[in-house]
Parts: C-alpha cells; structure tokens; sequence
C-alpha cells in the first residue's frame, strides 16, 4: 500500500498535526464506543494520539496498534510503557491478523491517506467480531480546516502548482458527506452512522504554525520542497501575510471539523 503522507521527523509531525490528533481522540472515542475488557485494533496508529487515548477511556484487555510507517512505529513504541499495547509496521490494506479477533477496529484520520481505503475499511472489518464496530474519522479539507484551506488558497493564488497541490488535497479519499458511509455500507457493515466532530486549533504565534510545513512535513510540506529558494521566499512571505492578516503575529485560533463514521460487523 502507499500513502499519500509524507513523514520525515516524529517531532515535527506532532507539531504539525499529532497535537492535534490528540485533542480529537476523546471525541472520536465517544462517537465510536468502548468497553473495559475489549481488545482494540488502532489502524494508522501515527505516533500514538489514539493508541494511549484508548487506555485512559477504558480498562481494556488489549490495544494492537499499526503503521505503514517505520518513523512513526519507533516513536510510538519509545512511548509506550503499557505491556497491553503491541505497535507493529503493518499495512492497513492487508492487516497481519486473524479474522474476527478484535472486539473494535479504528482508524484516527488515516483514511484519506490511503488510496485504496476501501479495501482497508474492508479489512478493518474482517478482523473485527460480528457484533464489534468499526469506525474511522478523517479531516474535512475542503470545508473544515480553516487553518490549512488559508495556507492552501495562498499558495494556489501564486501559481499553478499551489492550484494542483488545492485540488489534491481538497478531494483525497474519503472527505465528501456520504462517502465514508457509503464506503463502510458497500464493504457490509450495517447499522453505519456518520457525524461530524470538532476541535480548534491553537497556534502560539506564526513560527507555531508555519515551521513543520516549511520543514517539509505532511503533504503541504511536501510541496514546499519543490519549491526554489526565490519561490520559497515569496510563499513564506504571502502565508505570513495570511496568519497575520493585518495585525502583529501573536496567538491565532482555527476550527476544524472531522468526518466520523461508524459500522457494525454483522
């Protein structure tokens, strides 16, 4: 399986969005369920924001955790002090498990990084028992990350690549209203619900905001890698702009809205 996210430094992806990841954990377990004794399957586990959520909402027998990638597999596993949690390097669309063997499956905003994230949703259900649940959260990149979409609209008024980088990361899988649902109905799960979740994000100042992705994290990192040093400059310069927006750089607050979906294995 490939992804579409690119990490380079655990760090640094916690700055861009595990912090983040964390604050939408809790509402994303709430929306999903849990119960004391379950054995959980955490799917796209990054650098643990759900996996060690898990254990403070529930006394559970058994936490699995998984990633594609290795940088995030060591930093969650030197986090990890819980012998209940198992973190592996493991590919969401041909996870390493038995059928029916978890009580629950999650995926805390993997699936829009994964391009055949049906086949994964299909998975996350063939490990699941008939009676547990299935369920997953994405981002809505389109109409819910205010923060992002003005980092994303700037570059696009610059030139044809920030156009391009838009409409990618605008439409990745799983982000249009109904499409996780319909997805989870077509790989047989029943009783589907989808919501949505909130969180804001709070930046200390631009340097908070801005230094992950000039660093080259995430997908809008990406994109700053192709970047010249004059190109560079001037997007740095225009994103600035934006933060600030007329007033001194200082503290900014940004909603951001989830897609949470929900799935019974029958």
């Amino acid at each position: 399986m490939t992804s579409s996210f690119n990490v380079h430094d655990a760090a640094g992806y916690e700055q861009l969005m595990g912090r983040w990841s964390q604050k939408l954990a809790p509402l994303f377990i709430e929306f999903a369920g849990l119960a004391n004794g379950e054995k959980i399957l955490d799917v796209g586990c990054g650098t643990g924001s759900l996996t060690f959520a898990l254990t403070k909402a529930a006394d559970l027998g058994e936490i699995s955790a998984i990633d594609y990638s290795p940088v995030f597999v060591e930093a969650a596993n030197r986090r990890n002090t819980d012998p209940r949690i198992k973190i592996r390097q493991a590919d969401a669309c041909a996870l390493p498990f038995k059928d029916a063997m978890f009580d629950r499956a999650f995926a805390l905003l993997v699936l829009h990084f994964v391009p055949e994230a049906g086949k994964a949703v299909a998975e996350m259900r063939r490990v699941v028992r008939p009676g547990g649940a299935v369920a997953a959260v994405v981002w809505d990149h389109l109409g819910g990350m205010a923060g992002m979409r003005m980092m994303i609209d700037t570059v696009a008024a610059l030139g044809e690549g920030g156009r391009q980088l838009r409409s990618r990361y605008c439409f990745q899988p799983m982000m249009q209203p109904g499409e996780m649902k319909r997805t989870f109905i077509q790989q047989g799960l029943a009783d589907v619900t989808e919501t949505d979740l909130m969180i804001r994000m709070d930046y200390q100042n631009f340097d908070d905001y801005w230094a992950p992705i000039a660093a080259g994290e995430g997908p809008l990192g990406k994109y700053m890698t192709t970047l010249d040093a004059a190109e560079r400059r001037r997007t740095d310069a225009a994103v600035r702009d934006a933060y600030e927006a007329g007033q001194p750089d200082g503290p900014r607050s940004f909603a951001n809205v989830a897609r949470a979906c929900r799935g019974i294995v029958p």
